[in-house]
């Protein structure tokens, strides 16, 4: 060593001494004086930062501070609509539903994710808006085109209105959660669509098609434990593909035709079938009627036969005398006669004045 040649090389050595085993008797060298150092290290520290303060109290505030820094940035704020998922080592604790001012264990400890779950957020399918304020709309063939039931193809256009019901399931059951849901969304539309005809789409089953396409998505969603609400399906457009465009009006308005001439004779089933049903019950009441009459007459015939027949067996000769007398009536009452009572005298000659009589009877 360049210390250990001489004397004269005291100045070689950095702690200013000559090193030794110790400082016995036997004059081998000195140990260095650790007090003596750390005196040194303070006075470069006081030279270093100006006043009083020294180096240690200086690295102890200055740890306190960070230390405080480091507490303080566990406060967080929750604004209204706002739910705090609060995860320790990456695993969920709790969830602050409570708007204000909240606290957690600073990172790495604990972390906090803010979610807005009253926000009503939008999605659309077959269709993207462009411009500053969404003026501007651009078809997305791709998931707009859809193959219906009756195998035609629909350009459908849908805005699906959602929320979040759920901040922790939102932030850990699912990853990528607005692709998740459109994908969803997608296949339930398709689904749907799949089952129906074209033409009930395009017209008057809308609002139906809309509601089973959102309870389709809902259920998956709640499968999946996704957090999300599903408000609302709007559909926007739904149009023919412009290449069948006019074979789908031809096919219109044969159907259109159809349902006028199935109308017409409806209207005229409407109008005959009542006044043939009032026919028949008219006729049906005529039928009663002349049986009931014929009835009555024929029972009423039969009365006054019996009641004759009891009168002539009580007395045949008047009975008979009587219906003599009846029966001549009726055959006699509108002839011409002349009686001739014989018993005025004997000798009366029996006259018949034909002439006369051919004569009245001219006249």
């Amino acid at each position: 060593m360049p210390w250990e040649n001489d004397s004269n090389n005291n100045n070689n050595n950095p702690w200013g001494r000559r090193p030794g085993r110790g400082s016995g008797g036997n004059g081998g060298p000195e140990q260095p004086d650790l007090d003596d150092m750390l005196r040194k290290a303070q006075e470069n520290l006081k030279d270093v930062f100006p006043g009083n303060l020294g180096g240690g109290k200086f690295v102890g505030l200055g740890i306190l501070a960070i230390l405080a820094l480091w507490l303080a940035s566990g406060f967080y704020i929750v604004q209204p609509g706002e739910q705090a998922v609060i995860q320790r080592f990456g695993e969920w604790t709790r969830t602050q539903s409570d708007e204000g001012l909240g606290y957690h264990l600073p990172a790495p400890i604990e972390m906090v994710s803010k979610v807005n779950v009253s926000q009503l957020r939008t999605m659309s399918i077959g269709y993207i808006k462009r411009g500053s304020r969404g003026s501007q709309i651009q078809d997305i063939p791709e998931e707009s085109l859809m193959l219906t039931s009756d195998r035609n193809i629909v350009d459908l256009d849908l805005e699906i209105q959602w929320d979040i019901k759920s901040a922790e399931d939102y932030v850990f059951e699912i990853l990528d959660q607005e692709n998740t849901i459109k994908k969803v969304a997608e296949s339930a539309i398709r689904e749907v669509v799949g089952q129906t005809n074209m033409f009930p789409i395009l017209t008057t089953q809308r609002e139906a098609v809309a509601g089973r396409v959102k309870a389709i998505i809902q259920e998956n969603l709640d499968e999946y434990k996704s957090g999300v609400n599903i408000r609302q399906i709007l559909i926007q457009q739904a149009e023919v593909h412009p290449d069948v465009q006019a074979a789908f009006q031809d096919v219109q308005s044969a159907k259109q035709d159809a349902e006028d001439i199935q109308n017409r004779a409806q209207a005229y089933r409407e109008d005959i079938l009542p006044r043939a049903r009032g026919e028949a019950i008219r006729m049906m009441q005529e039928a009663e009627a002349y049986k009931a009459s014929t009835v009555a007459r024929s029972t009423g015939d039969a009365e006054r036969f019996n009641s004759v027949y009891k009168a002539y067996l009580s007395g045949e000769d008047v009975t008979k005398q009587r219906i003599y007398i009846e029966t001549m009536e009726n055959v006699l009452k509108n002839a011409n006669k002349i009686i001739l009572d014989d018993q005025g005298g004997s000798g009366v000659v029996p006259y018949l004045p034909l002439n006369e009589l051919k004569t009245k009877k001219t006249n």
